[in-house]
């Protein structure tokens, strides 16, 4: 199963149309690209793989696993990338603005939820960033 992410680099931030298999799902939102600085800016395009991750502060999400010089990057619910994000990556359902979305836990939880029936189906989840 492939998650693809087809970012489009900003100053103030990124932005992404997010796909599942193929099919268009809605957006994400991320720091800018600052030479995958810790905590200030997006991860490196790639391939990485995902798992499934609970916490109390954001519930059931994904990890992303194996990003080079980073630890702990999460896909989670944020509608605004500078306060929100640390590395990390944030579905929304609409672009409001540059690394600004909204509405953004109904998009985490509809790919959580794909992506954990790819996990009970024992199958490696991948995700494609590029741009």
């Amino acid at each position: 199963m492939n998650v693809l992410l087809h970012r489009t680099y900003f100053e103030e931030g990124t932005n992404s149309a997010l796909f599942y298999n193929g099919q268009f799902l809605g957006f994400a939102i991320e720091l800018p690209w600052l030479n995958n600085q810790r905590n200030v800016s997006c991860i490196p395009e790639g391939e990485y793989e995902l798992k499934a991750r609970y916490s109390s502060k954001f519930g059931h999400h994904l990890h992303i696993l194996d990003v080079k010089g980073r630890s702990l990057i999460l896909l989670h619910p944020a509608n605004n990338a500078k306060r929100e994000l640390r590395g990390c990556i944030a579905p929304v359902t609409q672009l409001t603005g540059i690394g600004k979305g909204n509405n953004s836990k109904p998009l985490l939880q509809k790919l959580v939820s794909l992506c954990y029936q790819a996990f009970d189906r024992n199958e490696n989840v991948l995700l494609t960033i590029k741009s």
